[in-house]
């Protein structure tokens, strides 16, 4: 009881802003503790929820009818080093303004409601709990500028909001300091990520565990298939992904 009255205290002196309309987020007494305290209601409403059914890839959600086997633009040429992925929402409106918060503006706050999102996510949920999730790491010179690891992050909420004994597992490392890909397509993407990752020294991968790779957005996918490929050379067969948000 105590942190929920100090939390509530902490409300009344300093309310919460909606990081992406910057209204106020109003709380209803008794309401849930588990409630959004980042996102207004109206943005909440807004979130993207991704269901199925959706691409067995890259977890974007397919719309309308869905008839047999179909192609999914998103990642159409990939040729995937893992087996499928899955993300919990799309990455625009309110979910994009979560991850800047996190990314950009050193808003760790807002992994509550992050959290919360993958804990409304059931089809997420399932394909994690009782994996080792490995988050996507960051050159050591971008995560000293950052202070964090915003991947290795939601993977500890990911593992929080599924239970059990899902872990977190650190097991690889960037070697290679690219510029970021924001701005370049798969193919430029892939050629800059070869051999960009490797085995942390001293890890040993089983080959009869689930292991699922965890990064904030799925944009063209060659970041994670760079990363699964460090993992199955090293020896992992069971490797699927899972993103916060898909772009």
């Amino acid at each position: 009881m105590l942190p929920q009255v100090i939390r509530g205290f902490a409300d009344v002196v300093f309310p919460p802003v909606c990081v992406h309309c910057r209204a106020l987020v109003e709380r209803d007494a008794g309401e849930d503790a588990s409630a959004f305290r980042h996102l207004c209601r109206n943005c909440v409403n807004l979130l993207d929820h991704v269901k199925p059914p959706h691409c067995s890839t890259c977890g974007h959600p397919f719309f309308g009818l869905v008839e047999g086997e179909r192609m999914c633009p998103k990642c159409e040429g990939l040729d995937p080093a893992f087996r499928e992925g899955r993300t919990a929402v799309l990455f625009r409106g309110p979910a994009r303004a979560l991850v800047i918060e996190l990314k950009y503006h050193h808003g760790l706050h807002v992994l509550t409601d992050m959290q919360e999102i993958f804990r409304r996510t059931p089809h997420v949920l399932e394909s994690v709990r009782g994996a080792t999730l490995v988050p996507v790491p960051l050159h050591p010179r971008k995560e000293r500028e950052r202070g964090y690891n915003q991947a290795q992050l939601l993977a500890t909420a990911l593992a929080r909001a599924a239970g059990g004994d899902t872990r977190v597992a650190s097991l690889l490392r960037r070697i290679v300091d690219t510029q970021t890909q924001t701005a370049f397509d798969r193919r430029t993407r892939m050629g800059n990520l070869k051999n960009a990752f490797a085995l942390v020294p001293g890890a040993a991968l089983n080959p009869a565990l689930h292991y699922l790779l965890v990064d904030d957005v799925f944009t063209t996918g060659s970041t994670l298939n760079s990363c699964a490929r460090t993992l199955r050379r090293a020896g992992a067969l069971n490797i699927d992904v899972v993103t916060f948000g898909h772009g």
